[in-house]
C-alpha cells in the first residue's frame, strides 16, 4: 500500500507544533508588554488641561503646600480639586490679565467649574483612601512623584495592581514621619542624616503617637519632624505658613495638630528599612497578608 504522506510530513508536523507554541508565547509576551505600556497605564503622559497649571512654579517657586489646594487630603478618601475661588485668592490680585488664566476668570464670572482632566484616574472598582495613607505616613511623592519638579502634571507611576501590592506587601519601604508626608525631597534616614524617633504615649491620631527629630536630641533645640501647630501670625502677615520649603526643608510644618512636648528615650535610625519597621509597629499598620487581601481595595 502506498504512503499517503511523505516522510517529511513528520518533521513538518513537529515544526508546526513548535511554531504554534512560539506564536502563543510571543503573543502572551506582546499582550503583557502592551498592558504595562504607557499607552494603557497613561504613565508619563501629560494631558492638555484647560489651564497649564505648573506645580513646579507654585510648590517649588512659591512654596505652596499641598493642603492649600487639596484641602480634604487628610480628612477624606478624596484629596479634592480646588474650587476656582482658591485660584482667585491670588489671581484676583496678580496676573489679572494673563491670557492663560482666562478660563479661570470665566469660571469665576459664570460660576461654572473648570473641566480639569484627571491625571491619576483609578478604575471605578478600585477603592483608594487618601486619608488613611497620609495619616499613616505615606508621602505624596511616594505615589505622585516629585510634583514640585513637574511644570505640567503627569502620572509618575503605573497605578496598576502590581504596583500597589508591592507597597502593601512591604509598606516599611515608604513610611516616613508624619510631618515629612508633604516634604517632596524626603529621602529617608542615612548614616549621614539619621532620624531619631520615640513614642509620646498619647492616643488619638497616629501622628500624635510618635515624635521624630532630625537632629541629635541630646543637643538643644532638636528639629522636630512632627506635625506642630504654628504660633499665631503677626497682624501684618496674611495667608498660611507654608513651610518647610520642598527643596531646602527649612521652616515649620503646619497642621491643625497641637504641639506636643519632646519626650525622652529616642531611638536612632540610619536606614529607611529600620525606620519603616519601627513606624509600622507604632502606626499600627496591618500585616502584609491583611493589606494584600482583596477587600482592602475592592469593596
Amino acid at each position: 500500500m502506498a504512503q499517503v504522506f511523505d516522510r517529511s510530513s513528520n518533521a513538518l508536523a513537529r515544526a508546526s507544533l513548535v511554531l504554534t507554541g512560539l506564536i502563543v508565547i510571543a503573543l502572551g509576551v506582546a499582550l503583557n508588554s502592551l498592558q504595562r505600556s504607557p499607552w494603557v497605564t497613561k504613565q508619563g503622559q501629560r494631558p492638555d488641561q484647560p489651564v497649564p497649571f505648573s506645580h513646579k512654579h507654585h510648590v517649588e517657586g512659591l512654596g505652596l503646600q499641598c493642603q492649600y489646594c487639596h484641602v480634604s487630603v487628610e480628612k477624606s478618601s478624596y484629596a479634592g480639586i480646588p474650587p476656582t475661588k482658591t485660584c482667585m485668592n491670588c489671581h484676583s490680585q496678580i496676573w489679572t490679565d494673563a491670557q492663560l488664566l482666562e478660563p479661570v476668570r470665566q469660571s469665576w464670572a459664570t460660576g461654572k467649574s473648570i473641566n480639569w482632566i484627571r491625571v491619576h484616574d483609578l478604575p471605578d472598582y478600585v477603592y483608594f483612601n487618601h486619608e488613611i495613607h497620609v495619616n499613616k505616613g505615606i508621602g505624596c511623592a511616594s505615589c505622585h512623584g516629585r510634583v514640585d519638579e513637574m511644570p505640567l502634571m503627569y502620572q509618575e507611576n503605573t497605578l496598576q495592581m502590581e504596583w500597589c501590592l508591592n507597597c502593601h506587601r512591604n509598606p516599611a519601604v515608604n513610611l516616613r514621619p508624619a510631618s515629612e508626608v508633604y516634604n517632596m525631597a524626603w529621602a529617608g534616614p542615612s548614616t549621614d542624616k539619621p532620624v531619631w524617633c520615640t513614642t509620646t504615649g498619647k492616643g488619638g491620631p497616629t501622628a500624635q503617637g510618635v515624635s521624630c527629630v532630625t537632629k541629635d536630641p541630646g543637643n538643644q533645640n532638636p528639629e522636630l519632624a512632627q506635625l506642630t501647630k504654628p504660633e499665631a501670625p503677626a497682624a501684618s502677615q496674611s495667608g498660611t505658613n507654608l513651610q518647610p520649603h520642598p527643596l531646602t526643608g527649612e521652616g515649620q510644618t503646619v497642621s491643625d495638630m497641637p504641639q506636643i512636648a519632646i519626650p525622652a528615650g529616642y531611638q536612632k535610625f540610619t536606614s529607611q528599612m529600620d525606620l519603616g519597621r519601627y513606624l509600622t509597629a507604632q502606626y499600627h499598620i496591618r500585616s502584609a497578608n491583611e493589606l494584600s487581601s482583596c477587600e482592602v481595595c475592592h469593596r
